[in-house]
């Protein structure tokens, strides 16, 4: 069985940074893409960043092209997420998801971990 646990998250001032990381169990996780969500208060989940199963590419939500980045260590089985210039409005709980099927193209995500609350103060 697929477990994904997010760590990482906590408190931080405007422009500040965290790294978020996604350690998975029950399979590796080279061969799979990878991707962030996160769900502010009172709105929905929403796309925050993938990387492919080969961590040749990855792609990210608009609001946070240049500040956060994606990364796997498949020798460690994890996934990080560094997010630099942390802004208020990336206040959210973080999701880490991953597909069922290796090789995918990183657009079905069949399991979720249970998320990592960051919060960025003004």
């Amino acid at each position: 069985q697929v477990q994904l646990v997010e760590s990482g998250g906590g408190l931080v001032q405007a422009g500040g940074s965290l790294r978020l990381s996604c350690a998975a169990s029950g399979r590796t996780v080279s061969n799979y893409a990878m991707a962030w969500f996160r769900q502010a208060p009172g709105k929905e989940r929403e796309f925050v960043a993938r990387i492919s199963w080969s961590g040749s590419s990855t792609y990210y939500v608009d609001s946070v092209k240049g500040r956060f980045t994606i990364s796997r260590d498949n020798a460690k089985n994890t996934v990080y997420l560094q997010m630099n210039s942390l802004k208020p409005e990336d206040t959210a709980d973080y999701f880490c998801a991953t597909e069922k099927n290796p090789y995918g193209s990183g657009s079905q995500w069949d399991y979720w971990g249970q998320g990592t609350q960051v919060t960025v103060s003004s």
